[in-house]
């Protein structure tokens, strides 16, 4: 992750960040709190996140390492755990005694996946067709959570295979890459 850190450190003060908002250069702004996440097995990741001001339209934007979602105190790959052991068909109390997790936690990634599970998975089908050259369809499962786990699987697998650089990231960290960290997110109102 210091690598990681180091490169977006670099990137950002050459000016090669663009907002995602409006696209101009992104420009250092301080720090955020420093935060501890929960990794797989205990593990704490301790990480204090860049704060980014735009050049532009003077909005502020959080850098988070990939292992980050937003506003989640649980490491990608645990919560992304614990949503694969969903889509088998556990409830939230068995997924949250598997990963050691209260089960308010573990109910709020699940309540919170369903409600995204169809956005997500149409968007990680559509990358799935971009991605691959003879892309391979997930089969429908009758879950809406299974079947958004086997897009972001099929999509991981599919980018794997073409750059295999991909394989060093954990398929929810990458998932959370694709989808700008936003699997877990509130959906846009339309109103």
């Amino acid at each position: 992750m210091d690598c990681d850190v180091l490169l977006v450190e670099q990137q950002l003060r050459d000016g090669r960040l663009a907002c995602p908002g409006c696209g101009a250069v992104l420009a250092p702004w301080g720090h955020g709190r420093p935060r501890v996440v929960r990794g797989v097995l205990g593990a704490r990741l301790f990480f204090r996140p860049r704060r980014t001001r735009c050049s532009g339209c003077g909005v502020t934007h959080v850098l988070l390492a990939e292992v980050m979602w937003p506003r989640r105190a649980d490491a990608a790959e645990v919560i992304g755990a614990g949503l694969e052991i969903s889509a088998l068909g556990m409830g939230h109390r068995q997924v949250a005694a598997r990963l050691g997790r209260a089960e308010d936690t573990v109910r709020g990634w699940i309540r919170r996946f369903v409600v995204r599970a169809e956005d997500v998975r149409r968007h990680f089908t559509v990358a799935l067709v971009a991605i691959a050259d003879d892309p391979v369809m997930p089969e429908p499962s009758g879950s809406p959570v299974a079947d958004a786990v086997a897009a972001v699987t099929a999509v991981h697998g599919a980018a794997a295979g073409k750059w295999p650089a991909v394989n060093t990231v954990s398929r929810w960290a990458f998932a959370g890459r694709v989808i700008a960290g936003r699997l877990l997110a509130c959906p846009v109102s339309s109103s």
